[in-house]
């Protein structure tokens, strides 16, 4: 049977994209939350709870689809926006720190650490499954979350994501994900 022009173009295509790789990566100004942390170095010093407004990026490498995308850029974007609209106006709490205390109770929540102690409205906190709130894990948390909503799209040939987040214009911390999930 004879092949389309169409179908001879997309043969040509995917024979070329084999041969390359692509990526994509979304850093806008709209990817920016506001949010108060603190972190501990070692056991027994504490930063005090202050703030940031973090910047947010990402880079999806892969194959291209049949569209000839690696992903949509405008889901992208908008899929970061669902994540860090959560963290936007929180203080972010780790709740793996191993010296840490959070306890929620009443709809508030208590933060212990030593002799430290802060209360804050539950309504005002976004636990994070990290052991410290550094932008490292920051970039993680958000990381996994934007892994987990790519390897839902049908099509996509994932290789690696990075994403970054900026705590103090130009501070940037990276986090790196496989496809696969391993490391």
């Amino acid at each position: 049977m004879r092949q389309t022009r169409l179908e001879l173009v997309n043969e040509r295509i995917s024979d070329l994209a084999m041969n390359r790789k692509f990526s994509v990566s979304v850093e806008k100004e709209v990817l920016i939350f506001s949010a108060a942390h603190f972190i501990t170095l070692g056991e027994s010093e504490c930063e005090s709870l202050h703030g940031h407004n973090y910047r947010v990026a990402c880079r999806v490498a892969g194959g291209l689809d049949p569209n000839s995308c690696v992903v949509d850029f405008i889901w992208l974007k908008n899929e970061l926006l669902k994540i860090t609209a959560k963290l936007d106006h929180r203080v972010l709490l780790p709740t793996e720190h191993p010296i840490i205390d959070v306890g929620v109770t009443n709809q508030e929540v208590s933060v212990q650490f030593q002799d430290r102690r802060w209360v804050f409205p539950e309504r005002d906190v976004a636990f994070l499954p990290v052991d410290n709130t550094t932008a490292e894990r920051i970039a993680e948390f958000i990381g996994e979350r934007l892994l987990e909503r790519l390897k839902t799209i049908s099509g996509i040939k994932l290789d690696r994501l990075s994403v970054g987040v900026d705590e103090n214009e130009g501070q940037w911390a990276w986090c790196e994900f496989p496809a696969d999930g391993s490391e």
